[in-house]
């Protein structure tokens, strides 16, 4: 254009509007046309779902870039150190050697030396897709991983590739760099290696339960035969045992069998769901009871029982774990006091065992023992009694959990009512003093369930009663009203409080409660007086004070006492319990020489007798128990001992004021520092009769409160 024709165009005047009529003025309030409007910017979700996008393509990129590079980097290891096992040294709490176990039993076999039923009840219990799965199962794990964090339990979600190469080349610790070098070098010896050859490692490595490493030890170790001998049901069992090896042995655990039973049912039904047995051959298996453990004679006496309750400790407590235990290495300080531990075997020989004569009285056959020693202040258990001999009995009657502990429950129920402030029937605070009817078969009121009246020892009445002097006599009368009075479910939240576990077996929230259904052990009934006796205080009970490996001390629970139970509740009870020692069923335990504190019980058909004791520095358990030697089963104790029949007043404790007395030997006697409830700081409990006189108390002059109950009472029907 030229310069002429731009003068032009530029002195040009504007358009008219009037000449073109499409033209309009621009609305000064609209963007310029000669910029773009900006699009609309994207929402805060949208961006968040890019940014998330964008970060787990990153994630998967760098997993991906770290399994290659894992998979170049790490190689197939050597074996590992469980492959040559060492033994654990246990000391007693002086520094003294206790014992020394961790002798792994291991013979491996060829696959095709184990029948194929045996295998396949592997398989059914532990990777049903084993020959058609990969080395590793990604969604597994994940939800394995999401289950243990949302509380169903720890779970691996491993396959048995997975498994055999943590067993053989790794270790059983739970942590990540573990996990990932499990899962390369599982990737890695699928390819290198079939199925069969994978299969027949894993059966050899793993570990099955008493010191038997691979299926040929275990069918030693469980049925004394070779592993060519072992049939469908039998494989299953040892098939159950591989996810619980020392809580499925029914041998030394009989209180799970029904979780024993339910397992291998789950392994059986697993076999017909993969069409590896038909349901009429799985209908026609019976349980295989194996044969009783045994154990290594280095292992004889107590030293036994006190390793394998120290084991229990360290496993139940996940501070080791049963591989890695089994694997050795370790070096383990106990708690208990080689002194009181002599003192113990002694009063039991002394009391028990050097009466018993088997050919001139059958029931002396029966006649078991168990007993467990804590100091209160402490929780530390200082001796344990497991039986005549680990070597000659496996079974521990210290930590056993299968007899009934009687009235030695009773006080639970009274700490429960002081504890909770409790009243009767009739409105009144229970208190030592506050009277109850002890009419024999007598029904319990206001309990909404099915009726109950049960019968007090040889079906005696007591009529009107006093607390204190009830619990002395033990009368069953008083106590299911009692439990009743405060709540089943507040007596069950108590005994758990005071030290029973809460999975104690048949530890139920009924009336019966308070006459001692439940199965606690001696050990689990020594940590519930121990807090009685430290003033409602509980200890972290314990076996084991220290534990190295490779000179590395392992973490073990916080130590110290913590209140559980109110001290007012506790120190009642104990005030109650004096009265049974002083002048009720349980004054052999006198012979202690000091102040002391107890219940007597009595299982149900006298199948077990139980004292349980306490001073201020010593809370001790002892049990006698019947038990056929041939086929394990409960048995009265009636005429053992030369006696028409076993009571906790008699036998245990004997033996209880034997040990106490000599393991208190050259301290001074203390007594009990109590803090009463109000309503019963008398100077004394209720004194107990002379004997059981139905009405002795209904003139209401027992103590505080007795005139306000009313002395008449409804009778009970006799039966």
């Amino acid at each position: 254009m030229s310069p002429s024709s731009r003068s032009a165009s530029a002195a040009a005047p504007p358009p008219d509007p009037d000449a073109d009529p499409a033209w309009e003025p621009r609305d000064p309030t609209l963007p310029s046309p000669r910029h773009r409007a900006r699009p609309p910017r994207r929402s805060l979700p949208r961006r968040l779902l890019r940014a998330l996008l964008g970060l787990l393509l990153l994630g998967t990129l760098l997993a991906a870039g770290a399994l290659t590079a894992g998979y170049l980097l790490i190689d197939i290891p050597a074996a590992n150190a469980a492959a040559v096992a060492q033994s654990n040294l246990y000391l007693y709490r002086d520094g003294t050697v206790l014992a020394r176990d961790g002798d792994v039993n291991r013979e491996n076999v060829r696959l095709d030396r184990i029948p194929l039923t045996v295998r396949q009840a592997v398989l059914a219990a532990e990777d049903r897709d084993f020959h058609t799965s990969r080395a590793v199962d990604p969604k597994a794990m994940v939800r394995a991983a999401w289950n243990t964090l949302t509380g169903k339990g720890r779970q691996s979600g491993s396959t048995i590739t997975q498994q055999y190469v943590k067993n053989y080349y790794l270790g059983q610790e739970q942590t990540l760099t573990r996990k990932a070098r499990e899962f390369v070098i599982a990737i890695k010896l699928e390819r290198g290696r079939s199925k069969d050859e994978i299969l027949q490692g894993y059966l050899n490595t793993s570990y099955f339960g008493r010191g038997a490493y691979g299926l040929q030890a275990a069918a030693h170790a469980y049925y004394g035969k070779g592993v060519e001998e072992l049939g469908t049901a039998e494989g299953a069992y040892l098939a159950a045992l591989l996810k619980a090896p020392s809580a499925y042995d029914v041998t030394t655990r009989p209180e799970n069998r029904p979780a024993v039973l339910a397992r291998w049912g789950y392994v059986l039904d697993g076999m017909v769901t993969e069409g590896w047995l038909t349901a009429a051959e799985r209908a026609a298996l019976r349980f295989p009871d194996p044969r009783p453990a045994r154990s290594s004679a280095g292992l004889s006496g107590q030293r036994g029982y006190l390793v394998q309750a120290a084991r229990e400790y360290l496993t139940g407590r996940r501070i080791v774990d049963e591989k890695t235990l089994a694997a050795g290495g370790l070096r383990i300080v106990t708690t208990i006091d080689p002194a009181r531990q002599d003192a113990l075997v002694r009063a039991v020989e002394d009391r028990v065992t050097h009466r018993l004569d088997p050919a001139a009285r059958p029931a002396d056959r029966y006649v078991r023992a168990g007993a467990v020693a804590v100091e209160p202040a402490t929780g530390r258990v200082v001796a344990l009694y497991g039986g005549v001999g680990y070597t000659e009995q496996y079974v521990n009657n210290a930590t056993r959990r299968d007899y009934q502990v009687g009235s030695t429950f009773k006080p639970f129920v009274f700490t429960a009512a002081v504890q909770g402030g409790a009243r009767t029937q009739y409105g009144e605070p229970i208190t030592p003093y506050t009277l109850y009817d002890g009419t024999d078969r007598r029904p319990v009121q206001g309990w909404p369930g099915a009726p109950y009246d049960p019968a007090n020892e040889d079906g005696e009445s007591y009529g009107e009663i006093p607390v204190g002097a009830a619990t002395g006599l033990s009368v069953n009368a008083v106590y299911a009203q009692m439990a009743v009075d405060v709540g089943p479910a507040r007596v069950r939240r108590t005994a758990v409080a005071l030290g029973l576990p809460a999975a104690t077996p048949d530890l139920t929230a009924s009336p019966s409660i308070a006459l001692g259904p439940a199965t606690a052990s001696v050990l689990d009934m020594a940590r519930a007086y121990a807090t009685l006796a430290a003033h409602g205080r509980r200890g972290e009970q314990t076996l084991v004070s220290s534990v190295t490996r490779d000179g590395a001390p392992l973490a073990l629970p916080a130590p110290g006492l913590r209140r559980t139970v109110g001290r007012e509740a506790a120190d009642t009870t104990t005030a109650v319990l004096r009265g049974v020692v002083e002048s009720g069923t349980g004054t052999a335990a006198q012979a202690a020489g000091r102040p002391a504190a107890g219940k007597t019980g009595t299982a149900e058909d006298d199948k077990a007798a139980w004292f349980a004791g306490y001073t201020p520095e010593l809370a001790t358990v002892v049990a006698l128990m019947g038990q056929d030697p041939e086929t394990g089963r409960q048995e009265p104790l009636y005429g053992a001992l030369g006696l028409p029949r076993i009571n906790g007043g008699g036998p245990p404790a004997e033996i209880w004021a034997r040990f106490t007395r000599e393991a208190l030997a050259g301290r001074p006697a203390r007594d009990f520092d109590l803090r009463l409830m109000p309503g019963a700081e008398l100077p004394a409990v209720p004194p107990v009769p002379d004997g059981p006189r139905a009405g002795q108390y209904e003139t209401g002059e027992a103590g505080p409160g007795a005139a306000r109950r009313p002395t008449t009472r409804q009778p009970a029907p006799r039966r």
